[in-house]
């Protein structure tokens, strides 16, 4: 091993790496899918490591973000380390699961294999399907690798900007996904579906994302965009047809186009609603007749981000909270110490909280001490309510105001389906008891991964997707939107338990 270079063993993967001497861990972690999610700035505290061998001076950076105790027991921040002498770190960012969609779907008589891809702006998740039955035949996921350039797709906008190349590197993710999907069969396939949000959208598709930097945060490029594998320098038949879907407007994507297509609602008579949590909010609500839809920027918090003690859904995140004998009973992914809370966690804490009458209405921590205790040593802290007040309040708004658009209510819906990762485990009880699904809990389902669903049914489609007429609302241009969002930022009342 060369004298210019360090060995960096990291754990869980138990993998090794290079890297260059006195360089940071950012380009050593990011091949591992490790993500940056401020681009590597230092002032998010996302990309924790903890040192079990070697050392890493402690840097300014990490006194702003670490306990004294935190920093004697070798928690750094990646981002700002600089490897002198071989390291082992473990990185708690990885075994993340990866919502999939193993749902068969008929055939509509083509042959051949096709290949659909869900391309999230934190994960990715790709399918074979064999065309002339409608079957699964294989599946990969993956971290996406401009996580690195950070977490949300405002950083991703911003590094897109400065000059950083998204494109190629998600394009080359993907290519690797595909052979190893394929095998040796590349030459059988005939069709790529691709769905994303609208930045996904843009910086795979090698789209200008500075309209989508900016009010009105609209683009004049959201049509289906269509590409041979020579262009991508994809090793697959000349003949094969690769296309990324369109988008509806705004940032509300083709990912949630594919959704809609899922559930039904293009082909439903009655009122069907769709809603994607995430740090962008999408909410789609409508019929054969018409679909109105929107975005609105609910922040990281349902991931977790932005929340002292939050992480992703891996092992050691608290996943579940209920209440047991008037205090907080804590589910840890993996079992054991829990390191932190996710996102479905964090809305468990908080109806917990409200339920024992631990957090008022008003979002305030009854005691005044600005703390709430979950699971030592993990608590809520009284901006983590706050930035979950923000989160909630966006959707719910939105909701309400997609419905006055309608000119109907809750009570009209026959469905509300919540997509994704985060719908798909948080608990429906505890959505309803902080406010954040106004509507009963017979109406609302947990759909699972529906855009990686609507990208197979247009892989399978014999014609092209259709879709009624879709109106796409600009929640900010809203003159009711303000009002409407305030009123929607306290938590409900609700009964107390002594």
């Amino acid at each position: 091993m060369s004298t210019d270079t360090v060995r960096v063993q990291l754990e869980p993967l138990s993998a090794v790496v290079e890297t260059p001497r006195s360089a940071t861990l950012i380009s050593a972690l990011s091949t591992h899918g490790f993500e940056f999610p401020c681009g590597g700035t230092g002032v998010c505290g996302g990309c924790r490591v903890r040192v079990l061998f070697g050392s890493l001076p402690v840097t300014d950076s990490d006194r702003s973000v670490f306990s004294p105790g935190e920093l004697d027991g070798g928690w750094r921040l990646a981002c700002q380390a600089r490897a002198e002498t071989p390291l082992v770190l473990e990185c708690g960012q990885w075994e993340m699961d990866v919502l999939t969609d193993n749902t068969g779907l008929a055939a509509a008589g083509k042959s051949g294999l096709g290949i659909a891809i869900d391309l999230g702006t934190t994960t990715i998740a790709a399918q074979m399907i064999d065309l002339s039955t409608g079957s699964v035949l294989a599946v990969e996921t993956s971290l996406n690798p401009q996580a690195s350039c950070g977490s949300d797709v405002m950083s991703r906008i911003q590094a897109a900007l400065a000059g950083a190349d998204l494109t190629t590197v998600v394009r080359q993710a993907l290519h690797q996904m595909i052979t190893r999907l394929a095998g040796r069969r590349e030459h059988e396939i005939v069709d790529v579906v691709l769905v994303g949000n609208t930045v996904m959208h843009h910086l795979f598709c090698g789209l200008s994302v500075e309209p989508l930097s900016q009010v009105p945060f609209q683009s004049p490029h959201l049509g289906v965009q269509c590409f041979t594998p020579r262009e991508l320098g994809w090793a697959l038949s000349p003949s094969c047809r690769i296309r990324f879907e369109r988008c509806l407007g705004g940032f509300v994507g083709s990912d949630i186009f594919a959704g809609i297509v899922a559930v039904g609602m293009d082909r439903s008579e009655e009122l069907i609603a769709l809603v994607d949590l995430g740090t962008n909010g999408e909410i789609a609500i409508g019929n054969r007749c018409g679909i109105v839809c929107a975005s609105t920027a609910a922040g990281p918090a349902f991931e977790a981000g932005a929340i002292r003690m939050g992480m992703r859904a891996v092992t050691g995140a608290i996943s579940r909270v209920s209440l047991l004998n008037g205090a907080p009973y804590a589910t840890v992914i993996g079992g054991g110490e829990p390191r932190g809370v996710c996102g479905s966690g964090l809305v468990d804490a908080v109806a917990v909280g409200l339920e024992s009458g631990r957090i008022l209405p008003s979002g305030r921590i009854a005691d005044g001490t600005k703390v709430f205790p979950v699971m030592d040593p993990v608590v809520l802290y009284q901006a983590d309510i706050r930035e979950l007040q923000l989160a909630k309040g966006a959707i719910a708004s939105g909701f309400r105001l997609l419905l006055n658009r309608l000119g109907t209510s809750v009570d009209r819906l026959a469905s509300i389906y919540l997509a994704g990762a985060f719908g798909n485990y948080v608990q429906i009880e505890s959505a309803i008891a902080i406010g954040l699904m106004e509507a009963p809990g017979n109406l609302i389902h947990a759909a699972g991964n529906t855009a990686l669903r609507g990208a197979k049914i247009f892989l399978l489609s014999a014609e092209e997707s259709a879709l009624p007429k879709v109106e796409h609302i600009s929640l900010a241009a809203d003159p009711g939107f303000q009002d409407e969002y305030a009123n929607c930022m306290t938590f409900p009342q609700v009964e107390t338990v002594a």
